[in-house]
């Protein structure tokens, strides 16, 4: 097996410290950088017959320069910051990784579904406040809780993350309905059935988007949309953020059509400080994380690992160029 020079440009995206390269280095000449600017990453890659990458954008003019670049390996399930075409013009492969955080963005919708259900957050800050201290009777029950037993969850996406939260929603004794994303064919006899997505929008009691971007679904959650969307029904986006239109999402929670709204997603990240969902009612935001408990990112750089020994055995793995 020839030794290859390896680089992974942004590998801080990944390691927070708590990782090991160990089976990637026995691969070849490794070297990694924590983050790589865009002007920065022709002079980190030229030369590498192999480059990890997670959110370093290669564009046709980029790969032009990669003279020696046999491989390019996404340390995400993403390709989009990656001109594919280009890349298989010029002979270079392209893989990624699917699936390795399907249980930790399962686990983190279900933490928001929960939480906006039973509003702990804002019981939470009552009993931190001196709200419960203050209250005449043993409880202090400003806020309502829902349960969702019973509860209709609306899915929107149906990958490998979209069939286990159909799984988790009825351990949990959810209805489900799996939507139809608007402008896609789907074949004749499916399970589940998928319905319309003007139907799901109308009949659930939670939404949970876990599409991948595309130009069917951006901006898919708009002002059109989030009117069908039920009365004090709720929206979770694990997805990406440009599947909603936000400023639509900060009108419908501050005009009270939705109870809440939860994120793990922005268009912009990291957002501006004066992002209009920052300051919107009803509203859990996390950044970017429900992907990177220390499991899933183990089991991304297992899987880089193996893409690029199966490269240097002549084998196609996980292959999208």
């Amino acid at each position: 097996m020839r030794r290859e020079k390896i680089v992974f440009l942004d590998a801080g995206t990944v390691d927070y410290g708590d990782l090991s390269f160990a089976e990637i280095k026995r691969l070849g000449e490794f070297k990694t950088h924590a983050l790589t600017p865009a002007k920065g990453i022709a002079k980190r890659a030229v030369g590498a017959t192999i480059v990890i990458t997670n959110k370093c954008p290669f564009d046709k003019s980029l790969l032009a320069r990669l003279k020696k670049t046999k491989l390019i390996c996404l340390s995400a399930t993403g390709t989009n910051n990656v001109d594919l075409e280009a890349a298989r013009k010029r002979g270079i492969a392209v893989t990624n990784v699917s699936g390795y955080s399907t249980e930790t963005v399962v686990q983190f919708t279900f933490a928001f579904l929960l939480a906006l259900a039973g509003n702990l957050v804002k019981f939470n800050g009552a009993s931190r406040d001196g709200r419960w201290s203050r209250s005449p009777l043993f409880t202090y029950s400003a806020f309502p809780i829902r349960e969702i037993y019973g509860k209709v969850l609306g899915i929107v996406g149906y990958g490998k993350i979209g069939k286990r939260i159909h799984q988790v929603a009825k351990a949990f004794g959810m209805k489900v309905l799996v939507a139809k994303i608007p402008g896609r064919n789907y074949p004749s006899r499916q399970n589940p059935q998928r319905v319309p997505l003007g139907l799901l929008l109308r009949q659930s009691d939670f939404v949970s988007l876990h599409a991948p971007l595309s130009p069917l679904t951006k901006n898919l959650i708009s002002p059109y949309t989030l009117r069908k969307m039920k009365k004090g029904a709720f929206l979770i986006n694990m997805a990406r953020g440009g599947l909603v239109d936000e400023k639509a999402l900060a009108r419908a929670l501050r005009s009270g059509h939705l109870a809440g709204a939860a994120t793990d997603v922005l268009t912009q990240e990291p957002p501006p400080r004066h992002h209009i969902l920052l300051k919107a009612p009803n509203v859990l935001l996390t950044p970017h994380v429900a992907w990177a408990s220390r499991e899933a990112r183990v089991r991304l750089i297992h899987e880089i690992a193996l893409n690029i020994r199966a490269f240097q055995k002549g084998k196609k793995r996980n292959r999208v160029v």
